[in-house]
Parts: C-alpha cells; sequence; structure tokens
C-alpha cells in the first residue's frame, strides 16, 4: 500500500511539475492599445545645412514592451510625425530617454506581468515564468541587491538582440543618428558589429546607431550611477568618455547626471566635441519641482555648485547640464510614462550658445528641435 501510494504521489509531482513546464513556456498577448500622439514643444532656429537635435520624450507604459512590434509601432509613429513636419534629416541625431532601453527585460512575458500595478508582483512574475533562467542568474548576480541584479542578467542575451534590432532598424528606416537612451547589460561590448552582454558586473550603457543602422563606437557607460540604482548598477569610470564623428558634427553622450560633473564636460571638450546627447530618467511623478535630489553616495557631488535641497530639480537639472563651450549644442531627454506604480517626471530642454532652451511644461509624449 505504501508503495502504491508513493507512486501515485510521484505521479502526481511529475504531472504538475510537466503542467508547470508548460505554463512557463504560454505567452498569450492580450489586447494592445496605445496613444501614438505627439507634441512639437521646442522647434528652436531654422533650418540649416549642419541639420538638428532632435529629442524624443515618448510617453511609455509596460504594455509597450510586450513585444518588439508594440515598441517599434509607437516610437515610428514619434519619429513618423516629426518627419512630416520636416525635422528629420540625414544630418539629424535623434535622442532617446535614459533606460529605455533596460525596460526591454519585460519583452514576451505573460500577460499578467502587465496588467499587476506594482513593480514587486511584476518581478514575482517574471521568476515564476523564468524559474531555470533565473536560478542560473541568481548564482552569477552580484553587488548589494543581488535579485535586481539578476533580472537585468536573466534576460541579457535576449535584450541587447532585442536592443540593437529595434533602434538600429529605426535609425535605418529613418536614415538618421539615433542615440538610443540607455541599456543596463553586464559588461557589453561590440565585436563585428554586433552587441554583446558579457558575464561582468551590470552598466548602464547608451549606444549610437548610424544612419545605415550600424553601431557606431562602444557602449557608452554612465559614469556615476544615480543613488536609486547604485546597489547594482557599477560605475564606468574605467571606461573613458568617447567622441563619435556623426553627418551634424562630433557627438559625445552623457547618462543622467552623468551631464552635471564639469570633468566628464571637459573630458568631451579636450576631443572638440560639438553635440551632447544627455538621456535622463527621472523618477516620481512630481518630483520635478520638488526640492534636487542630488546624488549623496558619489564623492565628486560635494564639489557640484549646488546643494542638495537647495533648488527644485527643475533648476539643477538645467543650472548643472551646461554645454562644455561656446561651440556646443546641448539636449537633455526625459522618459516619460509609468512602469506599475514607478512614475517619471521631467521637461527636456537644450542648450546652445549659452542659452537655455525650454519649451512649455506638457504631460505627453513631446519632441523637442534644436537647428544646429
Amino acid at each position: 500500500m505504501r508503495k502504491l501510494l508513493a507512486g501515485a504521489l510521484a505521479l502526481v509531482m511529475i504531472a504538475a511539475l510537466c503542467g508547470y513546464g508548460f505554463w512557463t513556456q504560454q505567452r498569450p498577448e492580450g489586447h494592445y492599445l496605445s496613444d501614438l500622439r505627439v507634441e512639437l514643444a521646442l522647434n528652436h532656429g531654422v533650418p540649416g545645412e549642419r541639420g538638428n537635435l532632435l529629442g524624443v520624450e515618448p510617453l511609455l507604459y509596460p504594455n509597450d514592451y510586450q513585444n518588439l512590434q508594440h515598441l517599434h509601432r509607437k516610437l515610428s509613429a514619434y519619429l513618423q510625425q516629426a518627419r512630416a513636419q520636416g525635422l528629420v534629416g540625414p544630418r539629424t541625431v535623434v535622442v532617446l530617454p535614459e533606460h529605455i532601453g533596460t525596460w526591454l527585460w519585460a519583452r514576451g512575458e505573460k500577460n499578467e506581468l502587465y496588467q499587476v500595478t506594482h513593480s514587486r508582483e511584476a518581478e514575482q512574475w517574471l521568476e515564476l515564468s523564468n524559474p531555470l533562467r533565473y536560478g542560473l542568474a541568481m548564482l552569477r548576480a552580484s553587488g548589494d541587491d543581488r535579485r535586481a541584479d539578476a533580472h537585468l542578467r536573466m534576460k541579457a542575451q535576449q535584450m541587447a538582440s532585442d536592443y540593437q534590432q529595434l533602434f538600429g532598424g529605426l535609425a535605418k528606416e529613418f536614415g538618421v543618428t539615433l542615440v538610443a537612451g540607455s541599456i543596463v547589460l553586464p559588461a557589453p561590448y561590440v565585436e563585428k558589429g554586433v552587441l554583446h552582454a558579457g558575464s561582468g558586473p551590470l552598466f548602464n550603457s547608451s549606444m549610437v546607431f548610424a544612419s545605415d543602422g550600424s553601431l557606431l563606437g562602444q557602449p557608452q557607460r554612465q559614469q556615476y550611477p544615480d543613488s536609486e540604482v547604485r546597489r547594482y548598477i557599477h560605475h564606468g569610470r574605467h571606461f573613458p568618455l568617447q567622441v563619435l564623428q556623426t553627418p551634424a558634427g562630433r557627438l559625445g553622450v552623457l547618462i543622467g547626471s552623468d551631464s552635471w560633473y564639469p570633468e566628464n564636460q571637459r573630458q568631451l571638450e579636450q576631443q572638440q566635441v560639438q553635440l551632447i546627447a544627455n538621456p535622463v530618467f527621472l523618477s516620481g511623478k512630481g518630483s520635478w519641482e520638488a526640492p534636487w535630489r542630488g546624488n549623496r553616495h558619489q564623492d565628486a557631488a560635494a564639489e557640484l555648485a549646488l546643494q542638495r535641497g537647495e533648488v527644485s530639480e527643475q533648476t539643477a537639472w538645467q543650472r548643472l547640464t551646461q554645454a562644455a563651450g561656446n561651440g556646443v549644442s546641448s539636449m537633455s531627454v526625459f522618459m516619460r510614462g509609468q512602469f506599475w506604480e514607478q512614475a517619471s517626471d521631467g521637461q527636456g530642454f537644450a542648450h546652445q550658445a549659452g542659452e537655455l532652451l525650454a519649451g512649455p511644461p506638457s504631460p505627453g509624449a513631446r519632441l523637442l528641435n534644436v537647428w544646429l
């Protein structure tokens, strides 16, 4: 009798495991609707031979990342509207916001992940739906927040491939140079024109795509990760800032708060930079008007001209993010939208010839254009 019960129990467990394994492989897609409208919030200067900086501040939600077609449709719609207004040409440099590629970890998951209201619940669905990949990633994870590390590391190869396919495709489709915001990957590198995820620590990195869809240079790593992510994202100060030649001029990229630090601006100026792209993600609804949080975990922040809480986030970003010299134009582009309970904030702006350029605030997707 005991053998019979043990055998029956073993069969039930095997069936349960098989059922669970089958369930993890199912990825049905729900109905998808998205707002494709975008407002031209800033259009400065007149068209000329040098081209333009075109910032795109997309309004994004978890459903937009369910598959690449969803995300491509939205970003392509924004660029099509920009092209209809004469803002897209062969000397256009398009700038997208920070972490627009990082959320690719959510691509191809179960409907429940996109429908929950809290990121903790979404992470639980991610782990339940990918038990083997998550377990292996936990074994390789590092940093103070190993769980957050594992969530990104477990899908890193897929994310790198999706990132290149999506943003390289958009650059080629519209014939522009495209600064593809940023993506968090383990030790990323480019080899033979392909972006790869390595096996080292996580870095917040940006890639630039040429108008033929090819990659320019190596991943530009964030030098000073923000306080919120420093527990699992490593600094990239061992990797120097690079300046890339584009049809619109010599381009440098400063990710997030890297734009605050004069040393970064000096490094780019020494390389004769002409354009600076600054992709930004500012978390927290209403934080744009709130007191500036600064970056108290970075020693270099003590040398900044402002102190935490002294001014608003808006004033701090606009005052600290200066072009490196009189001949340099810069543009800061912020993510819009909400990912579960985590909302984003910020209004993009530019600097040109020492002048701050900022359009009126608005809540939806925005385009920012500066003619060079």
